[in-house]
């Protein structure tokens, strides 16, 4: 059973986690963390991670609290780290601080952490609690989760449908399906993601930049999965292409048009029944440093992550317009009964403009899968 929290440690914690989120897009490769200090009821020092490299959120915070830090308590969303990497430890900062007691929301799943932290501070008689808004803090860093856990970045799919499950008319034209708070959207993913990824049809259709116009952010790598090494020079993924950022992955060492590597990055990723082994294209891209990976199509390689289970999230931008016969968001899954229907959970529909957002997990996996072990063909998230 968990610990009953008063209402003022919620408080406390809540701040913690939205000064966390300030670093939304920021931190990557390290994971989102706020920290508040507080002494006799009273805020005396916060502060939050705002790009890997820099100040952890507890050093930040401790050092605006100064002396009050002394026998104060201490609301961090990560459990504190206790190993040297760019930075120092962040307990031995608690520690010298004179901090009595840390709330921290989640173990870090960070092998070099993953415990030690909280070891640490008990071993110097800092008490600590462990839980305070668990789920939340979770799913902030879900994707510091998921590469700690699975050595494989976190997916995001995402696309913009007809009520009819159109993403394009049976001419290819799909602008816009969706009206301009849904683009505007879908560019806020970019921002927060490491990389979008596409495939090469998708790019020959439509010509995209995949760059972040409508919001404030930095460009994420464009990765372009194209199996032959066959992407026109001419697409402005690759005659655009001023900072550097966009990949090819191809089953090629070399593309089949020599004048793209001078224009663009190429990463040789093997080939498994005629197209991009997913899995290991995605172990590339970690291993190369992105840690999340937004997939914005095509219809084919959106089909083929959901049949590979390789799909942690899903966003999908629902219009209110009929297409009748046209180009379908999702392919042939290989289900013939509803038990092997992809579904989702921490389901979630938000109004933008004139469409409806979908958003959820998929929730069949080796947790919650009731076929797991039978034999099923059940199509379910392995995050």
């Amino acid at each position: 059973m968990s610990k009953p929290y008063g209402q003022k440690e919620i408080a406390y914690m809540q701040r913690a986690l939205a000064l966390a989120r300030k670093g939304l897009g920021q931190t990557s490769p390290n994971p989102m963390v706020g920290a508040v200090v507080v002494k006799a009821g009273q805020v005396v020092g916060e502060g939050y991670h705002r790009r890997a490299g820099e100040e952890h959120a507890e050093g930040i915070a401790l050092r605006v609290a100064g002396k009050k830090a002394r026998g104060a308590v201490l609301f961090v969303n990560l459990e504190p780290c206790s190993h040297y990497g760019r930075t120092a430890p962040c307990v031995e900062a608690i520690a010298a601080a004179g901090i009595k007691k840390v709330y921290a929301s989640i173990i870090d799943p960070n092998p070099l952490v993953n415990g030690r932290g909280v070891e640490f501070l008990r071993r110097h008689k800092i008490a600590v609690e462990v839980g305070l808004l668990a789920e939340e803090a979770r799913e902030l860093n879900e994707v510091h989760f998921k590469v700690m856990q699975k050595r494989l970045p976190f997916v995001t799919l995402k696309f913009a449908q007809s009520l009819d499950g159109r993403i394009a008319t049976s001419a290819y034209d799909s602008r816009w399906i969706t009206g301009e708070p849904a683009r505007k959207f879908a560019h806020l993913l970019r921002a927060t993601h490491d990389a979008v990824l596409v495939g090469r049809k998708t790019v020959e259709a439509d010509d995209p930049q995949l760059t972040v116009r409508m919001v404030k952010g930095r460009n994420p790598w464009r990765l372009v999965l194209d199996t032959e090494g066959k992407l026109s020079s001419s697409a402005k993924l690759v005659s655009e292409n001023a900072d550097g950022r966009t990949v090819l992955l191809s089953g090629r060492a070399e593309p089949f048009n020599s004048e793209l590597r001078s224009k663009i990055k190429m990463w040789q990723v093997p080939v498994k029944s005629g197209r991009i082994d997913l899995k290991r294209a995605l172990e590339k891209v970690l291993a190369e440093g992105v840690t999340s990976v937004l997939v914005e199509g095509g219809a084919g390689v959106l089909t083929n992550f959901l049949k590979e289970r390789l799909a942690d999230k899903i966003y999908v931008a629902i219009a209110p317009m009929i297409i009748g016969s046209g180009i379908s968001a999702i392919g042939d899954l290989g289900v013939e009964k509803l038990t092997q229907a992809v579904r989702f959970e921490r389901v979630r529909y938000q109004k933008l403009g004139e469409d409806m957002l979908f958003s959820g997990y998929p929730s069949c996996g080796e947790r919650t899968c009731p076929e797991q072990g039978r034999g099923s063909r059940t199509i379910c998230s392995p995050a």
